[in-house]
């Protein structure tokens, strides 16, 4: 008999109801284990609980939180994770092609895809709020998008979705400023460069289907480094070209990918950074306080995934 978990956020999926259904229509003699998240743990202590009661697939139900808490447990095992998205803005459902219609259509998805496995990227932060190894499945990065997260009404997230954001990017772009940076990639001799947006990713596209990394595939055993220091309309202005026309239509045209002196792209399997302050941080989409140094790093392979 196959053993299914669900780790669900009863906030964000309030019917389990639903889930059941929608995984007996299509294995009728599955063993359904459903395991709610709480405040003060968003899966992590829940998905060990599927592992250890012998779950081959556990779903994760919920929003990017529920995702990456699942993930990080499911990380370096033989059981794959399942995703039904219900949060704001599914980042790693966005990029894996899982369907953004309903439970069904993405319990559907799961059990009819061969499972494959995708790379997890790592976070060591050594100077910071929230100092440690974190795992990440999309990016992480600072500057506009950290900043958008912290400027987000979580009110007015919680009823109009991922336009919220929208309204926060004008007060995030208002209050980021260049900040000095060394990077070091693949153990080279440092880089130095202003910037004030930096994201580095396994996946390389957000919410509205806008792709930051178009390069980023989640499966290649490398990280994808965007760096962005425009400064003033002009940069701007040609910031919104190269990431929407540049990386985003002209590319699926069969264009390259395009650096410029404002808008620069790289890839490699390590990257060390040192901000000349301290710097708001986000990880697939959670604030996680300031940071000002940290190595970002990928495990090749680490999660099995069905999608």
């Amino acid at each position: 008999m196959t053993i299914i978990g669900v780790v669900r956020n009863p906030v964000k999926l309030e019917s389990e109801e639903e889930v059941r259904s929608a995984i007996l229509e299509r294995l009728p003699d599955a063993d359904i284990r459903v395991f709610d998240t709480t405040e003060d743990d968003p899966g992590r202590g829940m998905a060990e609980e599927a592992v250890d009661a012998g779950c081959t697939l556990v779903f994760a139900a919920g929003g990017d939180g529920t995702v990456r808490a699942v993930a990080g447990v499911l990380a370096g095992t033989d059981v794959a994770l399942g995703i039904l998205p219900h949060g704001t803005g599914n980042l790693l459902a966005r990029n894996l092609g899982v369907p953004l219609t309903g439970t069904s259509a993405a319990v559907a998805h799961a059990l009819s895809a061969e499972p494959r496995r995708i790379d997890v990227g790592t976070i060591e932060v050594t100077d910071g709020d929230a100092a440690g190894e974190h795992l990440f499945v999309v990016m992480a990065g600072l500057g506009l998008d950290a900043r958008m997260l912290e400027e987000t009404d979580d009110e007015l997230k919680a009823k109009a979705g991922w336009l919220a954001y929208v309204k926060a990017l004008g007060a995030a772009a208002a209050g980021t400023e260049l900040v000095p940076v060394e990077l070091s990639l693949d153990d080279e001799p440092r880089d130095r460069a202003r910037v004030h947006t930096l994201m580095i990713g396994n996946c390389g596209t957000i919410q509205g289907g806008i792709t930051l990394l178009p390069d980023a595939v989640p499966d290649d055993g490398q990280l994808d480094l965007l760096l962005i220091s425009a400064d003033g309309v002009a940069d701007w202005f040609e910031t919104v070209r190269t990431v929407v026309w540049d990386n985003g239509l002209r590319r699926l045209l069969g264009g390259e990918t395009t650096s410029t002196d404002v808008v620069r792209h790289a890839s490699a399997r390590s990257i060390d950074v040192e901000l000349g302050r301290p710097q708001p941080f986000q990880i697939d989409g959670e604030e996680r306080g300031e940071v000002r140094s940290f190595r970002a790093g990928i495990r090749p392979g680490a999660l099995l995934v069905r999608a």
